[in-house]
Formats: C-alpha cells, structure tokens, sequence
C-alpha cells in the first residue's frame, strides 16, 4: 500500500477520474442503445439513431424489441428510467470532453444530487438542534456504562440490522443519519474510527450485495431482465446470511483486536490522531446512571424520527423529500420542546448544516464522473464491447467474466438502478444465448455491485469517511482483506447456482 502514503483528499481523488473518463471519452468509439421509456398512459417513447417514435404501450412492443420485460412492469411504474433495447447499439458521433466539460462535470452532478445533498445538509441541521438539549451525550453515556463488557454484541446486533436494511429495501443514503450516534458509542467502547463506518456503512453495502427484495436493485434489474425477482431467492437469502456472518465475524476480530492494543488501529497507523466529530469526551467522563425525564423524553422523540422514517420508507414508499421534512419538523419539534428562541435556533440549524457542507460537496462531485461519461457518450460503449468479449464464452467463464465486469462497471456506475436499466436487457439477452438462467445474471449484478461498493469513489463511501474524518488509504487497508473473501465467496455461489439449475 505504499503508493497510498501521499493520497489526495476524496474531492481530488473524483476530480482526478473525471479527468480519467473525460481523457477515455476521446479514446473509446462512441455509441448509443437505444431508449424505451414510457410516454404516456397508452404509448411508449423509442428514442434512437432515427430520431423519436411513438409506439403502444403493449406487450407485443416489448417482445417486437426483444424486451423481456412484461407491460405490467411499465404500467405500474417498477420501471421508470429509460431502458435499453438489446441488439440496438449503433455508432454516433464523438464528442470528446474537454477542460470546460469537467469543470462543469461536478457542478451538473451537484445539481443532479440535489435531494440527497439537502437531505445531508437537513441531517447535519437536526443533529446540531437536538444535540442541545445534551440527550444524546448523556444517552450514549447510559448506554456505554450499561453495554460494558458486551460491546461486542452491540456491534453484530447492529450490524446484522443494516445489513438486513441494506438488503430488504435497499437502504444506503439514509443510513447516514446515524454516524452521529455511533461515532461517540463506539469510541466510548475502546474501538477507532473504522467501527462507525464498518458498521453503518460496511453494514449496508454487506446487504446490497445479497438485496433478496431490495426494489431499487433486485426487483428493477429482475424485471429488465426478463425474469421474476423471486427467481434466485433462495441463493440471495442463503447469500444474505453466509455473507453477512462472514463481514461480522471480520468486523467483530477487528474490533477486538483495537480494544486489546489500540496501538494496532489502521487509522492511527494510517492518519495518525484523528479529531473525532460528533464526539465530547469531557460529559462522557461523567457516566449517567439513570436518565431523567426529559432526556427521556427528547430520545424517544428521536428514536420516533427514525422509526417513521424506516416505516415509510418500507411501507409507504417515501423517499429523500419526505424525510428531508420529517427532519424539519422534528427540528422544529426539539426547539419548542427546549423553549429555544428563534435566532438560537436558526443559528444551529445553519452551524449544522454547515458541518456536512464537504460530505454534500463529495456526493454531488462523484456524481460527474457518470455526467462526464454519459455526455461523452462512452457508457453505452463500455457496456457493448465488454459484453462482447463473453458472449461466446463457456457457461462457468461467462458468468465469472459477467461478475468481473461488474465489478469494472461499478467504478463508474454506482446507482444500482441505473446500473440495471442500462445491462440487464443487454445481458440477459447475452445470457438466452449461452443457456444461462436470468436469476444468476441478476445475481451476478448484485455480487459485483455489492463488492465492489465498498470502495467505488464515484459511491458513498467517500461521503461515509469524510463523516468520520479518516482517509481512503485507512479505508482500504482495512477493507481489502474483506473484499477477497466476498468476491471467492460470490464467484462460488454464482457456480453453485449455475450448477444447480
């Protein structure tokens, strides 16, 4: 790891491969599938080399074009970005991008993450309100004391319930809203700042990688696919379970290990003493026995927070806006609780936000690099000449070879549903040819999305490390190990599931 020593900072690491995509925009051909996406309650848009055509909105447009997806799936808005229509790549016109395209590259991904940015932004706001009223230094100091000796526990049980977020309904950005939380419990427990990240981040990436109902990944590219989403289940449960227990058991043996000789920590190997955000070591010198009303009363409302948040996300589909407002209004609840006075609690609601500014700021930047590809009309490329490298490939070596260029793919793709809109209907059409089922095509997607998430610059786990103000160089080192586990453990279940079928 010695090339990592002099690591730039995450905004340069991603302005750095928006250089790297912008330069491969001139060097790799040009080419566009073409587009089908709903255009209104009883006709399709095809956009293509020939222009636009309007076409109806059945079933026999979508086998006409060798889309195996049922009209169902349009209909009831499962799938809502445009997708790709296998055996339609054609060659267009380069357009190269240039020093004033990559200027512009992380400024059109800031406005293109916009949502997620304010929702960052509102969590910072709230965090710094709530945190006023001292609740959450003395509920972290109640627990401390109360966990002593079974902080362990505390980890797997944590770990296991992102895990099984990240996997049941996809949870990813909204996870942030507990760095905050965790950062001071697990210091609190004798362990570095890797835990916090392993466990909330680690935790819903690990669940990614199985998604065995995750609609923003499993169900969307099942039906891209062609196939139900409750084909492969049982591998993604059994995946889920095996694969989840191995990342706790890593994240567990690390953890032990600092507690024992915090000297071993990464972090202080690799950053040396890092200022811990979200952390006051002096109230916690004073451990609370018990805790009076009030605090009570402010930690129930905000465990009600995230509660409702978890609730309608899974059950009434709520998305970034409506939990961006519940945060307001749960800010706005905490000030009245408190008495606070209007220009007090403006000021925090500004210093909060103004605390994840550079969290935001790297969302938003990683989003250019898929804006600079896109618009040098490269993704589509990419996608088209790597598929034809396996086509003609033995069962065993195409599935492997599909999980490897997923694994490729996602160093510049990371939304999953993007990721599956864009390959599924090329792949599983790919996969017809050489006999394989469209399960372990999909399967295949997820095993290298979920891998490779864990360090793609242009995902979340840059915004994840500046939360907790360790470099990527830390990150890897501890990672890495990790990684190789999975991907043999991944490669191993997509033969299994080959062979089964």
């Amino acid at each position: 790891m010695s090339f990592l020593k002099k690591l730039p900072g995450p905004i340069s690491i991603l302005m750095a491969v928006i250089v790297i995509a912008a330069g491969a925009t001139w060097m790799i051909p040009s080419g566009e599938y073409n587009r089908l996406s709903v255009h209104d309650d009883s006709t399709f848009s095809l956009v293509g080399s020939s222009g636009v055509r309007i076409l109806p909105l059945t079933q026999h447009t979508l086998d006409s074009l060798k889309i195996r997806i049922l009209i169902e799936r349009f209909k009831d808005g499962s799938i809502r970005k445009p997708v790709a229509v296998p055996g339609s790549y054609h060659k267009v016109s380069k357009n190269g991008q240039g020093i004033i395209q990559v200027l512009e590259a992380p400024v059109k991904g800031i406005y293109e993450s916009i949502e997620i940015i304010f929702f960052i932004l509102v969590i910072g706001s709230f965090m710094f309100v709530f945190n006023e009223s001292g609740a959450m230094v003395k509920g972290i100091g109640y627990l401390s004391h109360k966990m002593i000796g079974r902080e362990r526990w505390l980890l797997i049980i944590l770990t296991f319930l992102f895990s099984f977020g990240g996997s049941s309904y996809g949870m990813a950005e909204e996870a942030f809203v507990f760095y905050p939380i965790m950062i001071p419990l697990f210091l609190a427990a004798g362990y570095d700042l890797l835990i916090p990240v392993a466990v909330i981040f680690g935790g819903t990436q690990i669940g990614s990688l199985s998604s065995f109902s995750n609609p923003f990944a499993t169900i969307i590219a099942s039906n891209a696919a062609g196939v139900s989403w409750k084909d492969g289940l049982n591998e993604r449960l059994v995946m889920f379970i095996v694969s989840t227990a191995v990342t706790i058991w890593y994240f567990a043996w690390y953890a032990e290990k600092i507690k024992k000789n915090p000297k071993s920590s990464i972090v202080l190997a690799t950053d040396g003493v890092v200022d811990a955000p979200f952390s006051d070591a002096e109230p916690l010198k004073e451990v609370p026995t018990r805790l009076g009303l009030q605090t009570r009363l402010m930690l129930l409302l905000f465990l009600f927070t995230f509660l409702t948040i978890i609730l309608g996300v899974v059950f009434f589909h709520w998305w970034l806006t409506e939990m961006t407002t519940l945060f307001i209004g749960s800010s706005i609840l905490v000030a009245f609780i408190l008495r606070m006075r209007e220009s007090e609690f403006v000021r925090l609601f500004i210093k909060g936000a103004a605390s994840l500014l550079p969290v935001s700021l790297i969302l938003g930047v990683a989003r250019g690099v898929t804006i600079v590809m896109g618009d040098g009309r490269i993704s589509d490329s990419v996608i088209y000449y790597s598929s034809g490298l396996i086509v003609h490939m033995p069962q065993a070596f195409f599935i492997l070879s599909l999980l490897s260029l997923f694994l490729l793919f996602t160093l510049f793709i990371a939304s999953s549903s993007g990721m599956a809109v864009l390959t599924m209907p090329i792949m599983g059409a790919l996969a017809l040819i050489v006999n394989i089922p469209g399960s372990e095509v999909v399967n295949a997607y997820l095993y290298g999305m979920g891998v490779m998430g864990f360090v793609t610059p242009v995902g979340l786990i840059l915004p994840a490390l500046a939360m907790v103000n360790i470099s990527l160089k830390a990150w890897l080192r501890f990672i890495t190990p990790l990684l190789i586990i999975l991907t043999i453990v991944s490669a191993g279940f997509l033969l299994f599931g080959l062979y089964m079928k």
